[in-house]
């Protein structure tokens, strides 16, 4: 029976080594939208929002979405509603179980070999437990999409600021994002009421979801919207764990683009925000992650003519 307890001991660091690296995968995206693309944008859903001055590199896909792409419309990041995957499913969730339950026994994968061999076998484990950590990423990555950081110091916001073609057309020198084709729609004005809408619905939505108040959720952003950040504080929970989000300061924003649609209207904005954004065991309180510290996101607002506008999508911006 001696002979188990290094075994299990190993197993045990295997675990607990698996585990803390899947946790950070998902940590430092625990923002709201989680750091990946989501939402609507009517029929520019799939086609990225012009770049900006403030954001003037390629943009973070759209990868869940309640708006039904255009026939022959492929994204690969685009993660379909209706599919259902959860994380370590089928051929992982096989795999993992049979390695670890075997080291728990005290035989591992390669039971039964002694001296070197066992040595190899537990090499073997090692190799095999990271590489599945490895996947574990990758399907978070392709699921959420990479969070963009910025480390350029404070600037004046500018977030509607003059734009040499007009409001809600493209800002000359970077060109417009191409993708599914555009539904017939016309732009709008964007004036000083709306930006300042735009910057305060930003500290609002930190504000709420940090505070896990989904009724504040609910008047700040549309029901699809509102539905993500449900799935994401349900996460948080089953985790064990809670975000809070404070000291959210606009830094620079700008317009990307703003039309009409029938009665509905949108506007895309590009902002660059500081924030603190930290990860606390929900129990205890003790701090287990800290977030990034800036960010760079591309948000939509929608609203019926003349209504409240609402956030209705979050991409990240580079």
């Amino acid at each position: 029976m001696d002979s188990l307890k290094p075994r299990r001991r190993r197993a045990a660091t295997m675990l607990a080594l698996a585990a803390s690296l899947a946790f950070a995968a998902t940590a430092v995206d625990a923002r709201p939208g989680g750091g990946g693309g989501m939402g609507s944008r009517g029929s520019r859903t799939y086609s990225p929002p012009a770049a900006t001055t403030t954001s003037p590199g390629a943009t973070g896909p759209m990868q869940r979405s309640q708006t039904q792409p255009s026939p022959g419309f492929n994204n690969p990041g685009m993660q379909a509603p209706s599919q259902g995957r959860r994380f370590g499913g089928g051929f992982f969730a096989g795999l993992l179980g049979a390695g670890l339950l075997g080291a728990l026994l005290g035989g591992g994968l390669f039971g039964g070999l002694g001296g070197i061999a066992s040595f190899l076998g537990l090499l073997l484990q090692i190799g095999l437990l990271v590489g599945l950590v490895m996947l574990a990423l990758r399907f978070f990555r392709r699921r959420q999409g990479e969070p963009a950081m910025a480390n350029a110091g404070y600037a004046r916001s500018n977030l509607g600021g003059p734009n040499p073609n007009g409001p809600g057309q493209p800002n000359a020198g970077y060109g417009s994002g191409g993708g599914a084709a555009a539904a017939p729609s016309r732009p709008i004005q964007i004036g000083p009421s709306d930006y300042e809408a735009f910057e305060q619905s930003l500290n609002a939505i930190q504000a709420a979801y940090g505070q896990e108040d989904v009724a504040a959720l609910r008047n700040l952003a549309t029901p699809e919207m509102v539905g993500y950040f449900e799935e994401e504080l349900r996460a948080n929970a089953a985790r064990g764990v809670v975000n809070r989000i404070s000291d959210v300061k606009l830094l620079q924003g700008d317009l990307s683009e703003a039309w009409s649609e029938g009665t509905a209207e949108y506007a895309t904005v590009a902002m660059r925000f500081s924030l603190r954004d930290i990860t606390l065991d929900r129990r205890s309180g003790q701090v287990l992650e800290n977030g990034p510290t800036e960010a760079k996101e591309f948000w939509t607002f929608v609203r019926e003519r003349g209504g409240r506008w609402q956030l209705s999508a979050i991409q990240q911006g580079r």
